[in-house]
């Protein structure tokens, strides 16, 4: 059994700023005895302005955010995924990628979003990542001390083929660091994350963004920790905060032996 903590952040265009903010967080989680502490979608810089986000944002290796994080997980001695970051690869190419480190402080892994939210809500309410974003091409998963995380974000959860790939590999936790908006979250939020951990028998970590931004968009909030069964374990609303569950790692292969439906796919 270990503790898993997911953090809910209303980050802006401000990197010390949103790194204050989590480091805060993680401190709360700390004291409530957690063992890994997942961090939302772009964490540390809220934005889809292209040519802003060119300006501000760094290689890995300079990323002020990143940095920060890797002292914190050293100091407290703690696992941490960052949901995601915005990370600079070349002149005129950035990612969303999610990030994790160990508790030495070292980056054990990361991950870049694969697919892009590239959606006409409304009239007034249109997201074009790939506009911003290079997309990855790889599938990600670890073994962390506890087990197996398969690594992906946000939009990804609409992608149920990843999961199962993932699931394959061995993974029997999913993370799904998000920034959902309010229009599409209230509406399939709650169901794709059931969804997803039922049909894996997997545990789902998914630590989101909630709030209205500085830039007028609304993030849905509601970060959530879900067991292979389906179950919410624990769920923040709207506030920035932190939720903390026990979790069972056994308990996915002891479901997957009842229910041999990854066995037979």
């Amino acid at each position: 059994m270990f503790r898993v903590s997911c953090i809910q952040l209303k980050s802006n265009n401000n990197i010390n700023h949103n790194l204050k903010k989590t480091e805060k967080l993680i401190i709360k989680a700390v004291k409530q005895k957690t063992d890994f502490i997942l961090t939302p979608e772009v964490s540390s810089l809220f934005s889809l302005d292209k040519k802003q986000l060119l300006k501000i944002c760094k290689p890995m290796s300079e990323d002020i955010y990143l940095k920060g994080i890797k002292n914190l997980a050293k100091k407290y001695k703690k696992w941490i995924l960052i949901g995601s970051l915005i990370i600079k690869i070349s002149k005129n190419k950035l990612v969303n990628r999610s990030v994790l480190i160990n508790k030495q402080g070292q980056i054990k892994s990361f991950y870049d979003k694969i697919h892009m939210y590239d959606v006409i809500l409304s009239k007034k309410e249109k997201y074009f990542e790939s506009k911003t974003f290079t997309a990855g091409k790889k599938i990600k998963s670890f073994n962390l001390p506890w087990g197996k995380i398969g690594l992906s974000i946000c939009f990804d959860l609409r992608f149920p083929n990843l999961y199962r790939k993932l699931s394959k590999t061995g993974s029997i936790f999913l993370s799904i660091p998000s920034a959902f908006t309010e229009t599409t979250g209230k509406r399939h939020w709650h169901s794709l994350l059931k969804a997803r951990a039922i049909e894996n028998f997997s545990y789902v970590f998914a630590p989101a963004q909630g709030g209205s931004h500085y830039n007028g968009r609304k993030t849905f909030g509601h970060s959530m920790i879900v067991s292979p069964d389906g179950k919410i374990l624990k769920e923040l609303k709207k506030s920035e905060g932190v939720i903390t569950a026990l979790i069972d790692q056994k308990l996915p292969s002891k479901l997957r032996s009842i229910i041999p439906s990854l066995k037979d796919d």
